[in-house]
């Protein structure tokens, strides 16, 4: 039986963060993600998979829960991410603009993409009200009402050759801050 039939709605969070050599500050974002409020794991939150590169010194953590609750956990390991990686003293050859470099969300059961963007729109707004210096930029769904793709962002910013931030011009939040950069949505 399929997991739309017993009425689960799943999305998923391909959390994208600007560090891979320190595997504890890693570990304390995924961990993140996992809790509630009030420091109990919840239930209904998976982190499913961690993928770190050294090299590039970049970590993709894929977080799933319900729609309803992927918010509050990729908040969560955000507001951890930003409080633990300094972009001033980042360095790796994969070319980023953001201690949370990427924040895309995916349906997987029950949810439309339009709702995914939804979230990434509630997202950011979240982060605009909780890290000082937070800049974003949004694409797909939640780029409204031009729903640019990520490429054509990167693009835009000049994402691959770019590490002065002093001249962008992100969608939410003021000019990028050093210690944040800027992260995409």
């Amino acid at each position: 039986m399929s997991s739309s039939r017993l009425g689960l709605r799943l999305a998923a969070c391909l959390l994208n963060i600007s560090e891979a050599r320190r595997k504890n500050i890693v570990e304390n974002i995924a961990k993140a993600a996992l809790l509630e409020k009030n420091g109990q794991t919840h239930p209904e939150v998976s982190v499913l998979n961690i993928f770190s590169d050294r090299d590039y010194n970049r970590s993709v953590i894929t977080i799933a829960a319900s729609v309803d609750d992927l918010g509050n956990s990729v908040l969560a390991a955000c507001l951890e991410a930003f409080q633990s990686i300094n972009m001033e003293l980042q360095e790796g050859v994969h070319p980023c603009l953001g201690a949370v470099d990427l924040i895309p969300i995916y349906p997987l059961s029950g949810v439309s993409v339009e709702e995914c963007g939804a979230v990434a729109r509630s997202l950011a707004e979240s982060l605009l009200l909780h890290v000082p210096g937070c800049s974003l930029f949004l694409f797909g769904e939640a780029d409204l009402p031009e729903k640019r793709t990520l490429v054509q962002r990167r693009k835009q910013l000049g994402w691959f050759t770019r590490r002065d931030f002093s001249t962008l011009e992100p969608d939410l939040g003021a000019a990028p801050a050093r210690r944040c950069g800027l992260t995409a949505h």
